[in-house]
């Protein structure tokens, strides 16, 4: 699945879209801003918290970081594991809050 800009993303939540959106930076960046619907599971942990993704696999899943490096190891990640559409926020948090 393509990759999604910042753009999209933002007319998608104004249009009252809840996306199953994935912040995989950790707590602390997390704390210092997000986007209000994402749920914080660092990279780190993502293995761990597969069961509770699992109503996602075959759902739109956007993972995003700071820049998009950490969010493109997930992307890679969750699809090794069978999810079947996961998209990258472009740009990240960064491009994001900067929008």
């Amino acid at each position: 699945m393509a990759d999604i800009t910042t753009t999209e993303l933002r007319q998608r939540l104004q249009a009252g879209e809840t996306p199953n959106l994935i912040d995989v930076r950790e707590p602390w960046e997390y704390e210092e801003g997000r986007i209000d619907t994402a749920q914080n599971i660092p990279l780190s942990s993502l293995p761990d918290k597969l069961d509770d993704l699992d109503a996602w696999k075959d759902q739109e899943v956007i993972v995003h970081c700071k820049s998009g490096a950490r969010s493109s190891q997930a992307k890679a990640y969750l699809t090794q594991q069978g999810f079947t559409n996961v998209r990258n926020l472009l740009g990240g948090f960064t491009e994001y809050s900067a929008g």
